[in-house]
């Protein structure tokens, strides 16, 4: 293993290179004039390859993901000053194992007196893709892996803040395209990114389809673009705890998920409602699991750090998402080194009202599972992303998750298993919610196309 200042020298080296001469990276161009043209020019290419082609591709991007996961990991913390690079490496080998490739179009066949109608999963063209801070690399990685699955190219306009991690993905993902025999600038970049890099980027008519992993602000201006748009929003995970629940394993579960790379994920465990006759007992397992209850006059301390106050509503301090649970307890005059922070809070307390995107989680008590679906439905702000319950009664299970209507709807376990960690179905870090798409895949990024025969090839 290297020690940490052997890996900050290699991750600033990383760094110092690319800022140097990006020239070395492919598929990153100065402007987005010559990213657009390069890709253009990519796919006619591409269009000539064969679906076994493109898997030899998938292949090879796969293969280097799982090789460099750790760096990147590594550069994404560097850069952005947010998550763990351990959480980061698990989710780089999710994206190369459990991102569907060209296995997730299949072909529909319809026959009958009238003959034989064939549908085909074919690709848009040049898709345009926006990706965040908060999951830079793997964002870039499994979007890549899924639009090039299903036949297409792809530009990127990485948020400006992770820029130097989300090209190194752009690089690596053409380094093995090259090396799988694909053609060069498949998939492309810009150096700096910006609003204009951006609005360039969704006008242009090169661009056929666009996708964006963000907040509101991102998800309307693709809307608004008359294309076709897959738009992944915000959310508010909620958590359910009753009194049917395996208690000890339900705060494991909860801290780990609400701490998995520092709460970062737009799946995790934002907030928790727990039944009042079990509330201490849960509390008392997450302790042993590895989180810090803060009590009294340190919430209010907490608070002051990692929010913002303006005419009475309350928004996240940037500065402070996804770090590291310790560095916050520091803040507040606390030595402790635990991986989330837990306090009881009212309802309309803000840790509860406000996606916090930091491992700072509050727990709310209540009665039954009327009340706590109500609450926790007022939380999720009616976003329809993710929300998560601990139960052992059928009942409540469903109730909650017809009453919450969230794209993922977890039982008994971490919100990561949500997206393929530890659960069964594939990864994905573009959870398309407004939009309708689900967890997208290759499919997402595909358009039907139908052949008819008349009075032909019905055998039967």
């Amino acid at each position: 293993m290297l020690n940490e200042q052997k890996i900050s020298e290699i991750v600033e080296s990383v760094i110092s290179g690319m800022q140097k001469g990006n020239k070395k990276q492919l598929g990153i161009f100065d402007s987005m004039t010559d990213a657009l043209t390069a890709v253009e020019e990519a796919y006619r290419q591409y269009r000539r390859y064969s679906v076994e082609q493109r898997e030899k591709i998938i292949a090879a991007i796969r293969k280097l993901t799982l090789e460099e996961a750790e760096k990147m990991a590594e550069l994404g913390v560097k850069e952005t000053g947010m998550g763990r690079v351990v959480d980061k490496t698990i989710k780089h080998q999710l994206v190369a194992n459990k991102t569907p490739g060209t296995e997730d179009l299949q072909p529909r066949v319809y026959t009958g007196d009238d003959g034989m109608t064939l549908i085909e999963m074919a690709p848009y063209g040049v898709i345009g893709s926006i990706t965040p801070s908060t999951n830079p690399s793997e964002t870039v990685l499994c979007n890549s892996i899924g639009m090039i699955a299903g036949g297409n190219a792809v530009v990127f306009n990485p948020h400006p803040n992770a820029k130097e991690t989300a090209n190194y993905a752009v690089d690596l993902v053409n380094r093995a395209i090259l090396e799988a025999g694909g053609p060069e600038n498949l998939v492309v970049s810009v150096e700096n990114p910006t609003q204009e890099s951006s609005r360039e980027m969704m006008q242009s008519p090169i661009v056929r389809m666009l996708v964006a992993t963000g907040g509101p602000g991102v998800v309307k201006a693709l809307l608004s673009s008359g294309k076709k748009a897959i738009g992944a929003g915000a959310g508010n995970p909620p958590v359910i705890v009753d009194d049917t629940a395996d208690i000890a394993k339900a705060g494991r579960d909860i801290v780990n998920g609400a701490s998995f790379d520092n709460n970062l994920p737009c799946i995790a465990e934002k907030e928790c409602f727990a039944f009042s006759n079990i509330t201490d007992d849960l509390i008392q397992s997450m302790v042993k699991a590895g989180a810090y209850i803060l009590k009294g006059e340190k919430i209010e301390q907490l608070k002051k750090v990692c929010l913002i106050e303006k005419d009475g509503k309350y928004s996240i301090n940037k500065k402070w998402v996804g770090r590291d649970a310790s560095k916050f307890l520091k803040e507040i005059g606390i030595d402790a080194d635990n991986k989330l922070i837990i306090c009881e809070t009212e309802e309309m307390h803000p840790f509860v009202q406000v996606e916090m995107m930091m491992p700072i989680l509050a727990i709310v008590r209540v009665n039954n599972i009327d009340e706590a679906i109500e609450k926790a439905c007022r939380a999720e702000h009616g976003n329809r992303h993710s929300a998560h319950i601990h139960s052992k009664n059928i009942d409540n299970l469903t109730k909650f998750a017809r009453a919450v209507e969230t794209t993922i709807f977890v039982k008994n376990a971490p919100s990561y298993a949500g997206i393929g960690a530890g659960g069964e179905g594939h990864t994905t870090f573009t959870i398309a919610g407004p939009t309708g798409e689900g967890l997208t895949s290759a499919r997402s990024f595909t358009r039907q196309r139908r052949c008819v025969l008349v009075d032909g090839l019905h055998i039967v």
